[in-house]
């Protein structure tokens, strides 16, 4: 029997419009929305993140590695192919939901440690994805403001320009959902082919003038004194490279997305996730080659033409203006879009964590509330940065590594508990040259740690604040009787006499009290007959719980045996079950709570305890409005 009720929108309003489509059962947020798309396709809305990277990731990597970057991005392009491929195939497999390896990890970290360390992941999260959306749309920005036919109007409007785009961004998720990814469809499959043209033009300019790459080959061996040099060189500059590899965590995030049953959905998970890192690589190994040896170096500082936006330099030096430009539109267009990536990981991960935590309001099961407050985040980020990427890019980077090492860790674990020995030593060598990666960022760019601290913090407070305010809400979704719960209710005749009893030695001078207890007190009479309900609360951190009710006969009294996340909220639930199931309100018996008030609040937020009787009524009397409907509540 469903007993939590749930906000129902008004048609014809602003509300419903905003509520459309409100998903408040857990089942049905786990199997996300009812249209679901081809495995190619949704690659293509991961992709956008992912793909989008090319726009600056060449350029990045020769400020870098200098005549080293091929060296160092195919370092890059191994590590992702043999180490972050490998532990998100497995993350998808594991997490079939869509909860990634956050859901992994918070196995292993139990009642309210657990929550804290999922809310810092989340944290980590929202600074990848936000900071995907800001930074894209900026990049995006800057690709705009550089076209040589952009009218002089425009210059020095660096922030407005990216909050336009960040504002047509939410009004595409403000349409649906599915519109979103028939745009990532068109604008991976335009931005690609034309890059495959302009990597092709500038490989066969390098094969016209091979004096280039002797060049390159000179400069290579005049810099550096030996090959291990170079490869040492090139590991220890590849952190900076990181930006490279976005993506992963989305694409498992939007698993619910993909069409089939599980199995099928796992293995389109799996097959979009090599496929685009297959096609990433290709792009990434000849896009470095072609770019260091074709464009001056001074061109990839800041000021030069080839700054964060190497593959356009060569659009526009070998095809011309004209397809520089419509290179320079596809790539904007792509980078604007790299949002919709993160946007979709953001309005299916939270719904999967905050609610069922009680951390967040009901109509965070909802796309449009959602796409408007990570909206208004992106602009005052946008902002607060004045639209700089540079300034964006360690937190970026930051939150990319701690999520991809915390799925390394969550498989290794895994593997490890599977008894999977080889899986574990490589999982376990993985996460070691991850975690090197994260600190050597970290220590490079600290800004990120610190966007990442703010995140963290507003989430937990913000979530702390909300499981406050909601703790008196029914939080009970079902209530399941076993058959001797099923005898004792169907026994009950007239009234239903409910007596809370906190258990302590359960023996028969215990239920004697109390039931003494209760007739002194309430003046109840020895003929009527009395069910014994207990409660225990084996984690107070749980927010919504389903109640599985026990029967058990003890000393010749009836007993109910309960185990929830809070009692107050549980008895209140049994007892709106026993009304509606008999058709009358039942009453319950408690004595006074001795101790302070406040202590008395605090242990029920935290411990699930408190003042019960008190917080009994209050969940029944906003659960129930009407009086003569309630279930009475008596206190002696």
């Amino acid at each position: 029997m469903v007993l939590a009720k749930r906000p129902v929108a008004t048609e014809g309003t602003l509300r419903s419009w905003l509520l459309e489509g409100l998903q408040t059962d857990r089942k049905q947020i786990e199997h996300g929305p009812h249209v679901k798309h081809s495995w190619w396709r949704v690659m293509c809305l991961t992709g956008v993140d992912y793909f989008s990277t090319l726009g600056y990731q060449p350029g990045i990597a020769a400020l870098a590695a200098g005549l080293l970057s091929p060296l160092a991005t195919l370092f890059l392009v191994a590590l992702t192919l043999l180490g972050v491929l490998p532990v998100y195939r497995r993350v998808a497999e594991e997490s079939p939901y869509g909860q990634g390896s956050i859901a992994m990890l918070e196995k292993l970290a139990p009642q309210w440690w657990g929550k804290f360390f999922v809310l810092t992941l989340l944290g980590f999260a929202a600074t990848d994805f936000v900071i995907t959306m800001t930074l894209s749309a900026a990049d995006a920005t800057a690709h705009l403001l550089e076209n040589p036919f952009v009218p002089d109007f425009l210059a020095g409007q660096r922030v407005i320009v990216t909050l336009v785009l960040l504002a047509l961004l939410g009004g595409v998720f403000l349409m649906g959902f599915s519109e979103a990814i028939g745009i990532a469809v068109l604008l991976v499959f335009v931005y690609l082919g034309l890059n495959a043209v302009v990597v092709a033009t500038a490989i066969a300019h390098v094969l016209e003038a091979p004096g280039v790459v002797v060049d390159w080959e000179q400069a290579l061996s005049t810099s550096y004194r030996s090959p291990l040099a170079m490869i040492g060189l090139s590991l220890l500059v590849m952190p900076k490279l990181a930006l490279g590899m976005s993506g992963f965590e989305t694409g498992v995030a939007v698993m619910p997305v993909v069409k089939g049953d599980i199995p099928q959905r796992i293995a389109g998970t799996r097959r979009l996730l090599t496929v685009a890192a297959l096609i990433m690589s290709v792009f990434l190994i000849f896009s470095s080659f072609v770019t260091t040896v074709l464009i001056p170096h001074h061109e990839f500082e800041e000021g030069g033409k080839a700054n964060g936006r190497a593959l356009a330099y060569l659009a526009h030096e070998y095809l011309g203006n004209w397809f520089g430009t419509a290179y320079d539109v596809s790539t904007i267009a792509i980078l604007w879009f790299a949002g919709a990536s993160a946007m979709a990981g953001l309005i299916n991960l939270v719904p999967r964590y905050l609610p069922r935590y009680g951390m967040a309001p009901e109509w965070t099961g909802a796309v449009r509330p959602l796409v408007l407050v990570f909206s208004a985040i992106g602009f005052a980020i946008t902002i607060i940065f004045q639209a700089d990427v540079d300034a964006q890019g360690g937190a970026y980077a930051t939150g990319v590594l701690v999520l991809m090492l915390s799925a390394a860790v969550a498989v290794t674990l895994s593997a490890r508990t599977k008894r999977q020995h080889r899986a574990t030593a490589g999982f376990g060598v993985i996460s070691a040259v991850l975690a090197y990666t994260l600190v050597d960022n970290v220590f490079e760019r600290p800004d990120g740690v610190k966007i990442a601290s703010f995140f963290i913090a507003a989430i937990v407070v913000t979530s702390l604040i909300s499981r406050a305010t909601r703790s008196t809400e029914l939080r009970v979704t079902q209530v399941h009787l076993d058959p001797l719960a099923e005898e004792f209710v169907n026994e009950a005749c007239g009234e239903i006499h409910v007596l809370a009893n906190e258990p302590h030695q359960r023996d028969q001078a215990e239920y004697n009290d109390k039931l003494r207890e209760t007739w002194i007190n309430h003046r109840l009479r020895s003929s009527e007959p009395c069910l014994f309900v207990e409660v225990s609360v084996p984690d107070a951190s749980e927010f919504e719980t389903e109640l599985h009710v026990k029967g058990e006969e003890r000393y010749g009294h009836k007993i109910l045996t309960i185990e929830s996340s809070a009692v107050a909220n549980a008895l209140a639930a049994l007892l709106i079950y026993l009304r509606d199931r008999t058709g009358g309100a039942p009453h319950i018996y408690f004595h006074w709570t001795e101790g302070n008030p406040i202590v008395a609040m605090l242990r029920y937020l935290v411990f699930g305890g408190g003042d019960v009787p008190a917080l009994t009524r209050e969940v029944l009397r906003k659960a129930e409005p009407d009086l003569e409907r309630r279930p009475h509540v008596h206190v002696g």
